[in-house]
């Protein structure tokens, strides 16, 4: 049995907060949109990653996920997002911090999903 890609499901109250976090401050792009429909959804696409967000009130109050994206140049991707979008920094990882499993992290989070961003 093989596996080659993680996607998440993320669900939003208003789809409109996934895409400013995802596309506005993490450059993900709109690979697929249903945004204007009675149940708006869209693909979201970056390097070799996918996200799907959903407008859906009743699950996005159920739902708080957590992941984390994997990248070689930790730096740069804060230096991006510090400037274009301190508001998502966590408070609780606001800035690159070596961890005690020797990866450098720092987080994010919107009003619906917390993303670690790490490089080991």
């Amino acid at each position: 049995m093989t596996f080659e890609k993680l996607v998440p499901n993320v669900f939003y109250v208003d789809i409109k907060d996934g895409l400013k976090f995802f596309v506005d401050c993490l450059c993900f792009t709109v690979g697929y949109s249903e945004i204007e429909s009675k149940n708006p959804f869209c693909v979201l696409e970056k390097d070799s990653l996918r996200i799907h967000l959903f407008q859906n009130a009743e699950l996005a109050n159920e739902h708080y996920p957590e992941f984390r994206l994997e990248t070689k140049n930790i730096e740069d991707v804060y230096n991006k997002v510090a400037t274009s979008h301190p508001e998502f920094l966590h408070p609780n990882l606001k800035v690159i911090t070596l961890r005690p499993w020797t990866a450098k992290e720092f987080a994010l989070k919107d009003k619906q999903v917390g993303v670690i961003i790490q490089q080991w």
